[in-house]
């Protein structure tokens, strides 16, 4: 916001106590009423403001607190943000809008209100999908979106926002579209996203002590997906293991295997696998998300699976502190 001062940032509870997750702390303090502000309980409308800001010149970052709710904008993103510029051959204003849209697990959310549906919004030419799992990266990703001219939408995990790391000083910029080699390995690729990229590298000690070289691929763009750095790993490993933080069918991770069968099947050494959450909706109660969402112990034995080996695994399970259903002590609700 102090690059450009077209930037306006707008949405429900940016200036509230809690800041969504603190995120947007200190900015109406700092740039003013006039570019922070909140918005009535409108979803669709809030969204129209902010395509008709950009066409008028402003650069929008507009934040829903749920992405489910996000799904009563769908007219105005898919019949307007994203077509707008092919509509008029590339002659009309850009659509410069980033939406930042909360899912993921956690504290009873259930089937309304943990939805991950990045899979239907790569689906849609003229939109860009972005999932970071670090701080750096969510930095990056971010100022990327907001000096892109394309509508950006930037899908945070709830479990990552208490997420600690090194942050670049300054303008940093992770390019959209570019995936990262976040572990090098020789025996099996595992491509991933958002906190299921954490969760992989949880079960790479157990791998490794296993005598597994897995590398892993966190992709941070959903689209457009850097296939090139994923087929390069596959062809390096022969085989290929597909995390998703949402349901198997119609997936990212189906997308993954399928270009990987497509592009490079006489380098693989195995059938690909997709590791997922269960084909259904999301269950409230805590005995049922109990075991619902693959986490690194499962992802470890997946991985050793497909080499046919076995995996110790109890270090992992005897880690975990908090109730399954929580990031951390931390965590009091979904505010």
């Amino acid at each position: 916001m102090e690059i450009d001062e077209r930037i306006l940032c707008f949405g429900l509870g940016v200036d509230d106590p809690k800041r969504i997750f603190g995120t947007t702390a200190g900015l109406v303090e700092r740039f003013g009423p006039r570019r922070v502000f909140d918005m009535p309980t409108s979803e669709a409308a809030m969204t129209g403001v902010a395509i008709g800001a950009s066409l008028d010149g402003a650069r929008c970052l507009m934040t829903h607190q749920r992405l489910d709710f996000f799904l009563l904008t769908l007219d105005q993103i898919v019949n307007n943000a994203a077509k707008w510029r092919y509509m008029f051959g590339g002659q009309a204003a850009p659509v410069r809008i980033v939406v930042r849209l909360i899912l993921g697990r956690g504290w009873g959310q259930g089937p309304t209100h943990s939805q991950n549906l990045q899979a239907w919004f790569a689906h849609i030419p003229g939109l860009k999908v972005v999932m970071p799992a670090s701080p750096a990266d969510a930095k990056g990703l971010l100022l990327s979106a907001l000096f892109d001219d394309n509508p950006v939408l930037f899908l945070e995990h709830r479990w990552l926002h208490q997420m600690q790391g090194e942050l670049p000083e300054g303008d940093h910029r992770v390019p959209i579209g570019k995936a990262a080699v976040v572990a090098e390995g020789s025996d099996l690729t595992i491509v991933t996203m958002s906190s299921m990229t954490v969760e992989t590298l949880h079960a790479l000690p157990a791998l490794q002590e296993a005598g597994i070289s897995a590398e892993v691929i966190d992709l941070r763009s959903i689209r457009p997906l850097d296939l090139d750095t994923v087929l390069a790993s596959v062809r390096k490993t022969g085989r290929l293991l597909a995390v998703d933080t949402a349901s198997p069918v119609c997936s990212v991770a189906s997308e993954i295997v399928a270009t990987a069968a497509c592009e490079c099947f006489d380098r693989l050494e195995g059938p690909p696998r997709r590791l997922a959450l269960p084909d259904f909706p999301v269950p409230t109660s805590p005995a049922l998300t109990d075991g619902f969402y693959p986490r690194a112990e499962q992802i470890a034995v997946a991985a050793a699976g497909m080499l046919g080996r076995t995996v110790d695994v109890a270090e992992i399970v005897a880690s975990r502190t908090s109730p399954h259903d929580v990031p951390g002590d931390w965590f009091k609700g979904p505010f």
